[in-house]
């Protein structure tokens, strides 16, 4: 049974009725198969296939033809049974068909019922199909809408079981794949309103990408509707029940078809169907009144003679006209139609073999055509696997579904308003996951909305790396928001959801895409700071050597041998000593550096405080004698002096031996005062030891003030006491400073205020006790005698 319908349109004055062409089309096409098979000598051998054919337009046809099926009450069958039934083309009519005819187990085979839901074995036990599912083209459209990226998309589609229930699939996939549907709107031909809502909503909408989900006769009505309104910035994708058929392009349509996409059936070369088709003529065929009627609406004549219409003939030639029955250009749903004819017979042929007895594929004994019943055809359906004369195999599922296949088509309109159908690609549900959907290679695709490239159809971009993707509960799924990741922590994929905290020794880039090896900060001969500091540090060392050259080359002076000349030639020694060691605290800090820096300047800077303890000694035992000749001095003559000296630096000594035995300083990374940087230092190791070595050298600089202070008031011509306490002084104001700056300042700071406080502090015993002495001997040579420096020493005094 292959349906040939009708429409009646309704106007306000009388009702229209309009051929279904199409569906004519399906009807000849059945015939010529069945004629080809029955002259096919390998095929059916000695059988004749026979067909009923309905006019499928109408309930009471549909209830009538169904029954007859069943009944086999036709006069004019060949049987007493029909065994298979083929049609409809709509999901809506297959569904009542079989809800009668599987009562019986009579077949169904459809060559264009593509609703999903009819795979549902429970319901539709007996329904087979030639065309692939909606539940395949749904799979595909998503599949197409997530290879290019669509994920923000509209639906509009008809009322209808095909429609309605492949809108609601692909909404259900699409989700599942992370693609949003902004609206989904329903289309009637008798609203208006209905027309209005859609319009305004695909002229206010963010989507670029339209879905049209509608069956032939309502994709024509639609566009005819919409094409004088300004629909533009769409990409529209097409279902394969319009897609394919170019009568639809028009001029006016061109700012809504041009680069429209979407899945056709398969295009295929049937050898001599077109010459069938076309060599319709009303006189010769059964069913002549309908044909008669129809061929008159083909060339608008009339068979009875009229004064309103050209009178026909019956030879009028097909070729001159175009519709959809007279385009044999390529076939498409009529191949659904071939190899339906074609799996009955197949189907057939499997029941009726035989070998020794058995039926070799069903494994049961053989049968006579005579036995054969819908029952078993409905069997041996499950069991047919052939390929058809243009290449196609044909076998069906669990599901009754045959395999999908789709050519991906592109609409490239032309000036005039006709289009050419491009295939762009090919969709094979057989093929693996990943590789069902295929472009073809160097195909030009013409993109909607007037773009040269693909469109961009999204709510939102997709979260860059560097930011966390976050759902908003007020939003559709695709509608999320972007945070950037937190301090320290990045994401290094689109969408990621979560952000990662970088290992410890790393920091995100500035784009926090990426974690990347902390910067190392140490204080460096190379930076502005550190140069400084070395040229600081060199130049002390330089002026002490100048002094040092000074007092060697003027030693036989008074002013040289006043206060003990060795005392002086060592502490010029050990200020130099003091400037190097600032320079070991200069640069990347390794093992021996870190021990290096502070020892030395622990034992260095003892060494330098004893000199001037011991000269601070001298210069009171020296002035505080009761009276001449007093033989006190000679307690603390050279040798106690350089033993005093001694011994006062060995036990700074021991205190750093001890300190370097138990828990030495050593380099360290600290990552824990900056997030973005690591700094590079010495870490103390025993802060006791630490702090040891510098109260050591406190009270020495304490004792060495307070003796100072106490020879203040010696004669003016040989104030040597004054100026160590004034040097003492800076000395003490340096380090007392230095306490409380060392422990705030961040980094490589830290190392900066130790050295500050070394050459602030050198610089203040070299300048204050040797400057003066200096100045006398290069520039007032005369007061360099011994006259002068003890002129105004009173007899009482001494």
């Amino acid at each position: 049974m292959c349906p040939l319908t009708y429409q009646k349109e309704f106007t306000s004055e009388s009702a229209v009725v309009r051929y279904n062409y199409r569906e004519l089309k399906f009807a000849r096409t059945m015939i010529f198969t069945v004629e080809e098979i029955n002259r096919d000598p390998f095929l059916l051998p000695g059988l004749r296939l026979g067909y009923k054919l309905y006019n499928g337009c109408g309930t009471e046809n549909l209830i009538r033809a169904a029954i007859e099926a069943i009944n086999g009450n036709d006069p004019l069958a060949c049987s007493s049974q029909t065994l298979a039934v083929l049609g409809h083309s709509s999901s809506g009519v297959s569904d009542d068909i079989n809800t009668i005819i599987s009562a019986v187990s009579v077949p169904q085979i459809s060559h264009l019922s593509t609703c999903a839901c009819l795979s549902d074995k429970i319901r539709y036990p007996t329904f087979f199909r030639t065309v692939p599912s909606d539940r395949f083209q749904i799979t595909a459209l998503v599949q197409l809408m997530k290879y290019f990226d669509w994920r923000w998309v509209g639906i509009i589609n008809s009322m209808g079981t095909y429609a309605e229930e492949g809108a609601n699939d692909f909404v259900k996939e699409a989700q599942k794949e992370g693609i949003c549907v902004e609206y989904s709107k329903v289309y009637l031909k008798t609203s208006s309103s209905r027309l209005r809502t859609i319009i305004k909503t695909l002229q206010k909408s963010s989507s670029k990408v339209v879905l049209m989900f509608m069956s032939l006769s309502y994709a024509k009505s639609f566009l005819s509707k919409i094409e004088a309104h300004n629909i533009t910035g769409k990409q529209w994708v097409g279902s394969e029940s319009w897609i394919s058929h170019t009568y639809l392009a028009s001029a006016d349509r061109k700012h809504i078809l041009h680069g429209a996409i979407g899945y056709a059936l398969p295009q295929v070369s049937i050898p001599g169907l077109g010459e069938f088709l076309l060599s319709l003529k009303p006189s010769n065929k059964s069913h002549s009144d309908l044909i008669k009627a129809i061929w008159e609406d083909f060339f608008d004549c009339s068979f009875t003679p009229s004064n309103t219409s050209t009178l026909c003939t019956g030879e009028e030639d097909l070729q001159t006209i175009s519709n959809d029955y007279t385009d044999v250009t390529n076939f498409r749903e009529e191949n659904n139609v071939y190899t339906a004819v074609y799996s009955i017979a197949f189907a057939l042929h499997v029941l009726l073999q035989c070998e020794n007895g058995l039926n070799p594929t069903m494994g049961k004994p053989c049968l006579t055509k005579d036995e054969v019943q819908p029952k078993l055809v409905f069997d041996a359906m499950k069991h047919i696997n052939f390929t058809t004369k243009n290449g196609d195999k044909v076998s069906f599922d669990g599901n009754g579904d045959s395999v999908a296949k789709y050519d991906l088509v592109n609409w490239q309109m032309k000036e005039d308003g006709s289009a050419d159908i491009v295939k762009i690609g090919q969709f094979d549900n057989s093929l693996p996951e990943g590789k069902k959907l295929k472009l073809k290679d160097n195909t030009k695709i013409v993109w909607g909305a007037l773009n040269n490239v693909v469109v961009r159809s999204v709510c939102r971009e997709p979260c860059p790396p560097g930011t966390r993707k976050a759902i908003n509960k007020d939003k559709p799924l695709c509608c999320f928001d972007c945070f950037q990741c937190p301090e320290g922590a990045i994401s290094n994929k689109t969408n990621s959801l979560d952000c990662f905290t970088c290992p410890p020794e790393f920091w995100p880039n500035e784009m926090r895409d990426n974690c990347v090896p902390k910067p190392t900060e140490y204080l460096s001969y190379m930076e502005t700071m550190g140069t400084l500091l070395t040229v600081f540090g060199t130049f002390g060392v330089f002026l002490s050597l100048l002094i040092t050259t000074i007092f060697f080359t003027h030693k036989e002076t008074p002013i040289v041998r006043a206060n003990n000349s060795e005392l002086s030639f060592l502490l010029l020694f050990s200020l130099k000593l003091c400037f190097l060691c600032s320079l070991t605290f200069i640069g990347r800090p390794t093992h021996w550096s870190c021990m290096l820096r502070h020892t030395t300047f622990s034992i260095t800077f003892v060494l330098c405080i004893s000199c001037v303890l011991g000269k601070t000694i001298v210069v009171l035992m020296a002035f505080r004698a009761r009276r001449p000749g007093s033989n006190v001095t000679k307690w603390f003559g050279p040798a106690q002096q350089r033993v005093s000296v001694f011994i006062f630096t060995l036990v700074q000594v021991v205190i750093c031996i001890i300190w370097l035995t138990v828990n030495p300083p050593f380099p360290n990374m600290n990552m824990e005062y900056y997030k973005d940087r690591i700094i590079l230092e010495c870490a103390l190791g025993s802060a006791i030891g630490f702090w040891a070595a510098l109260g050591y050298i406190g009270i020495l600089a304490a004792l060495c003030f307070i003796l100072a202070f106490l020879a203040r008031k010696l004669p003016d011509s040989f104030n040597e006491a004054k100026l160590i306490t004034f040097s003492m002084l800076i000395f003490c104001a340096v380090w007392i400073t230095f306490i409380p700056a060392y422990v705030s300042s961040p980094g490589k700071f830290t190392v900066a205020v130790e050295i500050f406080a070394i050459l602030a502090s050198s610089f203040g015993l070299l300048l204050c006790i040797f400057a003066p002495k200096c100045y006398i001997i290069l520039l007032r040579p005369e007061q360099n005698s011994k006259k002068q420096i003890m002129g105004k020493i009173s007899p009482k005094q001494l």
